[in-house]
């Protein structure tokens, strides 16, 4: 049985509490947050603590809290030689106060209140410094999930890049179409299938080899019309950085 002390009431806290909830060798033994947040609707109010210097003995404590946080939360923690671990994907191992053993836990995944997540699909990603660690850390991360990968904080940095780019800019590219429908009375639904593709497609083909539309055609007069007749000027800036990057990338005229 793995114990294990949750420290935070954001997002992420909650749905690791949630995952390890029914998994039975795991016991989630306290949980600690400044305003005394339940993280799960059948969490009893006897497990959750106010108070930092109050925290139980367990195998690892986890700092599901903000990325500028984890610094002076891990300072303040009235502990010695535990395994204390975060959850960011750009903070360094480092940050973690020196006075307990470091760690890693980042679940590679867009946490949101309202949509429920399936560990099983989700990449966790590991870090420690002594192998004893790392394989309390596997334990535990196997009891969510398959997919389980040591990555060193630098690595963690550039992955943590790659995700903005692939979730977030995404994400905010799927807003612009949805402003431009709304915009011109288009339901944006008619929109899903083509985004569901969009990303079914590049789990089977490299991304590379998935790029179509304008830009990679290198068809001009298309891409002149699309930019003429935006009128939003940020939306319109997007489409030409975009393109032009579509066209540096594939060798074509520009």
């Amino acid at each position: 049985m793995i114990r294990v002390i949750i420290l935070g009431a954001g997002n992420v806290a909650k749905h690791l509490y949630t995952a390890f909830y029914n998994q039975k060798s795991v016991n989630v033994v306290q949980c600690y947050n400044r305003k005394g947040i339940l993280l799960h609707s059948d969490q009893n109010p006897s497990f959750i603590t106010k108070d930092i210097d109050s925290l139980k003995e367990a195998d690892v404590y986890i700092l599901a809290i903000n990325d500028d946080a984890i610094k002076q939360v891990s300072s303040s923690l009235s502990l010695t030689n535990k395994l204390v671990v975060h959850t960011s994907g750009s903070v360094s191992i480092d940050s973690i106060c020196s006075t307990n053993r470091k760690g890693v836990f980042y679940p590679l995944q867009t946490f949101s209140k309202i949509k429920t997540i399936d560990f099983n699909s989700i990449p966790l990603c590991i870090e420690a410094q002594s192998n004893a660690d790392i394989e309390i850390l596997k334990k535990l991360a196997l009891t969510l999930t398959r997919k389980v990968f040591e990555i060193s904080s630098e690595q963690r940095k550039m992955l943590h890049i790659a995700a903005v780019y692939v979730n977030n800019f995404a994400n905010h590219l799927f807003t612009i179409g949805q402003d431009i429908c709304e915009e011109h009375k288009i339901p944006f639904e008619i929109l899903h299938p083509l985004i569901l593709e969009t990303a079914q497609k590049i789990t089977f083909i490299n991304p590379d080899l998935a790029q179509t539309g304008p830009a990679m055609r290198n068809d001009i007069n298309t891409i002149n019309q699309h930019t003429a007749t935006l009128t939003n000027k940020s939306q319109q800036e997007i489409y030409k950085v975009l393109t032009r990057a579509i066209q540096s990338k594939y060798g074509k005229e520009l």
